[in-house]
């Protein structure tokens, strides 16, 4: 054989370092996961690691904005959408466009878009909308509850999104908090309980998983976000954002136990509280941040800050942004909810580091976080959505499971004047029935806040579901009128000779501070249509609300109430138990109404 000619060894030599150097160890995913961050890790510059870092709301957000500034997240803050009443496919066109820019940056690294799915995916027209937390921790049931969150996942991967900031695990001690809906429970063992979402989230933990690490189990399946770190359920007077006075031993067993249970089930993210430990913003807090949540719990996804979080460690927010940065990210959190003045925090943070206010290994921990959340859930193997879950949203399945939720969430208060005489089961076979009340026939008011808006919406427009009255009506016997009226006066009531009243009354839609409350009461018309209906015919009253709400005035008006909480889209579920094809399961928060008795407030 001849001699290979001296250019050809050079083109050989050529082609092999190329071969090599098109190698990198993170784009290969058989390689180990720690190999694959410390690789990637090592390629990336300080603009790049700052990036990731960054989380940017869509309205803000564009395939040049990500790919300029190596953006590492992307969300769609409550009621922030592509257009009115999306399609999936509309959704996924603009989550693959985002993703597309991200593709684009030199190391290719994607970006993670989240959006908040608190009941159901609840930002997105069709979905099913299942009841809020309150309601499904009266369901005593950790099962039920994994369904709906597997289902949650479907929805939400329907429309090419990977990532929900739920679920809540607050532990709600007071009823006046306007996130108390948000609340399975006051009581912490239930409230870990009901952390059985999370495997229904992202799936089933390996037997061989370590604890503190994340887990997402394919495309089906969505990274969970544990909030809000912790104690936001126990502010002094339920007052949101506030401050939680309370011993580190009450802050443990009261608040702590769902996160112990999240970790272990392999949460990808936990989100840190506005509010307050004895004085100290969370968001500021590294002993419970870095100490006890990544230290001591070994938690090793990524913590990330609520929305202008880091802005709220100053009063007012905002006001020295540099220290904000500096304080948030020192505490241990990684990636910041920016979520609109991106290039402010980029620069600042940039400075702080470059000014070694913040040392590179804090970057490096944060980075090191997001790539191990991103690398587990596949979305370098798989960075863009496709049509073939689009069927998933609101699917009829979906919409029975959200109602078997309603039916085992529904709490009996009364029935009766003794249990020899009951009201319930309503009898489906009656003349003429009367249902009242402005919650009856609102399907915005039966989903309450976090639905389509973020404070939520009235009417019946929003979306697509089943009202209380359409339920009653599809329930009750062909030969039986009803009649349906928001707020008659007792004239007409006594006139029409009812075989019996259905009042459907309780509390607006609201969010977060919006619907912080002192007193607890539910708006008129709501005490009046009690009055005037059940003051003249037989009747059961239905309180659709988020929480415990005053009702002792007009208690002895009812012959029969039911704790519906906020049921979402399907109302069916509702008339199922009323007219008895199932019965009563649901369980009120006990320990709360004991506490509020003591306090001199007359409740449930």
């Amino acid at each position: 054989m001849g001699r290979i000619p001296v250019f050809l060894m050079g083109l050989v030599v050529i082609w092999a370092t190329m071969a090599e150097a098109e190698y990198m160890i993170y784009k290969d995913a058989a390689k180990p996961l720690n190999s694959r961050i410390k690789d990637l890790v090592s390629r990336m510059t300080l603009e790049e690691k700052i990036g990731q870092m960054t989380q940017i709301e869509r309205g803000v957000a564009s395939a040049e904005v990500i790919k300029d500034y190596f953006i590492g997240s992307v969300l769609s803050g409550g009621g922030s959408v592509p257009s009115k009443q999306a399609s999936a496919e509309t959704w996924i066109n603009m989550v693959n466009g985002f993703q597309k820019g991200a593709l684009s940056t030199r190391l290719g690294i994607p970006m993670i878009y989240g959006i908040d799915a608190v009941h159901g995916h609840n930002n997105v027209y069709k979905a099913t909308i299942f009841p809020h937390n309150v309601g499904l921790g009266a369901t005593r049931d950790p099962e039920l509850v994994k369904r709906i969150g597997a289902a949650t996942a479907l929805e939400v991967r329907a429309t090419g999104i990977p990532y929900v900031f739920a679920p809540c695990i607050a532990v709600c001690r007071d009823p006046r908090w306007g996130r108390c809906y948000e609340s399975y429970s006051e009581d912490p063992k239930l409230v870990q309980a009901m952390t059985e979402i999370i495997p229904g989230l992202q799936g089933d933990i390996p037997a061989t998983s370590s604890k503190g690490v994340p887990f997402v189990g394919g495309k089906t399946k969505v990274a969970a976000c544990a909030k809000h770190y912790v104690g936001d359920g126990g502010t002094t007077k339920g007052i949101n954002e506030n401050n939680t006075e309370i011993s580190r031993q009450g802050l443990l067993s009261i608040h702590m136990p769902g996160y112990y249970n999240s970790i272990i089930k392999g949460v990808s993210t936990v989100m840190i509280s506005y509010s307050s430990w004895n004085g100290v913003k969370m968001h500021a807090n590294r002993d419970m941040i870095t100490g006890y949540l990544k230290n001591i719990l070994r938690f090793r996804g990524f913590v990330i800050s609520d929305w202008e979080g880091i802005d709220r460690i100053t009063s007012p927010p905002h006001v020295n942004y540099s220290y904000s940065i500096q304080a948030g990210i020192s505490a241990g959190i990684d990636m910041i909810m920016v979520p609109n003045t991106y290039k402010e925090f980029i620069d600042g943070l940039t400075s702080h580091v470059k000014n070694k206010v913040i040392p590179m290994s804090r970057i490096d921990d944060a980075v090191r976080r997001i790539l191990r959340v991103k690398f587990m859930m596949g979305l370098f193997e798989n960075p863009l959505a496709d049509n073939s879950l689009v069927n998933e949203l609101g699917s009829q399945e979906h919409r029975e499971l959200a109602r078997e939720a309603v039916r085992k969430s529904l709490v009996l208060l009364k029935n009766g004047e003794s249990a020899t005489q009951p009201l319930l089961p309503l009898p489906k076979k009656a003349t003429k029935i009367l249902v009242a009340g402005i919650h009856a026939d609102n399907l915005g008011y039966q989903c309450g806040g976090w639905t389509i808006e973020w404070q939520g919406l009235g009417g019946n427009s929003l979306t697509t579901g089943t009202t209380i009255l359409s339920a009653i009506q599809n329930t009750v016997d062909p030969s039986t009128e009803v009649v349906y009226k928001e707020n008659p006066d007792a004239d007409f009531v006594k006139s029409n000779n009812f075989s019996y009243a259905v009042v459907v009354v309780g509390e607006p839609p609201y969010a977060e501070t919006f619907g912080d409350s002192l007193n607890l009461t539910i708006s008129e018309p709501g005490p009046s249509t009690i009055q005037n209906v059940c003051g003249a015919v037989k009747c059961v009253t239905v309180i659709i609300s988020g929480r415990p709400v005053v009702i002792q005035p007009y208690v002895g008006f009812m012959d029969a109430l039911v704790a519906a909480w906020l049921p979402g889209t399907e109302g069916q579920g509702v008339a199922d138990v009323l007219f008895g094809d199932y019965g009563f399961t649901g369980k009120a928060f006990t320990n709360m109404v004991q506490d509020c008795r003591s306090a001199a407030y007359e409740r449930w």
